[in-house]
């Protein structure tokens, strides 16, 4: 049973009624996909809604008999928004049918490993010769089984929270993936200057008063990251299969910004615009393709 279930509101649900809900799905299914992947199976997916926004989908393949065999299924929650522009390259998992997108966004500074939600448009970009595709963007979204809301941070000094630093930031950082040795020996001096500073604040002060915003790997599974992220946004939806209430918290985190669902019974602290949102995450990605390429 998929654990971030209870993230869309399925938090009590059995085995059975689990295979029950995926059943309902494919039968009602709100979104189709399919394509072929030879000249004998097509894969094809199945999308229904329980919650604004949010759902499950049900992926499998059509054999030469035409019958439908379900490989695997996942929650989902559908973000707003773009968050990135950069460059996005697909991986399929070696355990099953399904891919991971990599996106190296300057804004971080590492490679962001994400579930890929919408695997149909690329197998078709893919099986059709039409990669790599110019114009792409990526919608990221999140499922949560434990966080917390924390106070934000007083930013006295103005250039806390100035966005040219940031600009000026993701330059030098594209600029040393490229070779510059001088951007290189830059960010290395500015992360110096950093630890010193921490170093110094850290023996008076608690790591969260001095950490604003962070995007960090999380364990063993490279698509789930530990966040704190200032909520911009939220809002409260209900599952109208559980009746099950769901918040979905629009955070930014690390200039990246993007949706987060979470059960309300697993958030710790009462979410408003201006506090952060802290806990791990399992990251889901929708490839924004070219309508007229796709």
């Amino acid at each position: 049973m998929h654990k971030y279930l209870r993230a869309i509101g399925f938090s009590n649900k059995s085995r059975k009624e689990i295979q029950e809900i995926v059943l309902d799905c494919i039968r009602k299914a709100e979104k189709r996909g399919y394509t072929l992947v030879d000249e004998e199976t097509m894969a094809a997916e199945f999308s229904r809604e329980y919650a604004d926004g949010m759902g499950i989908t049900a992926s499998g393949n059509f054999d030469e008999e035409d019958k439908f065999h379900l490989d695997y299924y996942f929650p989902y929650l559908d973000g707003t928004g773009v968050t990135s522009y950069e460059d996005i390259s697909v991986e399929k998992h070696a355990s099953e049918d399904s891919y991971a997108g990599v996106c190296d966004d300057v804004k971080v500074g590492i490679s962001i490993i994400f579930y890929l939600k919408n695997k149909i448009p690329y197998i078709k970009a893919l099986s059709g010769g039409k990669l790599p595709i110019k114009g792409t963007s990526v919608t990221f979204s999140g499922l949560s089984v434990k966080g917390s809301v924390m106070i934000p941070i007083c930013k006295a000094d103005e250039k806390e929270n100035n966005p040219t630093d940031a600009t000026d930031r993701a330059k030098l950082l594209a600029a040393a993936k490229n070779g510059d040795e001088e951007a290189i020996e830059t960010l290395t001096l500015e992360d110096m200057d950093t630890y010193n500073m921490i170093s110094k604040r850290v023996k008076n002060e608690d790591v969260y008063s001095i950490v604003d915003t962070s995007f960090m790997p999380y364990g063993v599974e490279c698509d789930q990251y530990s966040v704190i992220g200032d909520i911009v946004a939220y809002k409260l939806v209900t599952n109208h299969i559980t009746d099950e209430k769901i918040y979905v918290l629009t955070i930014c985190c690390n200039d990246l910004t993007f949706d987060v669902a979470i059960n309300i019974i697993d958030l710790f602290g009462e979410p408003q615009v201006g506090r952060r949102f802290k806990g791990v995450i399992w990251l889901q990605g929708n490839i924004n393709y070219p309508d007229d390429l796709i």
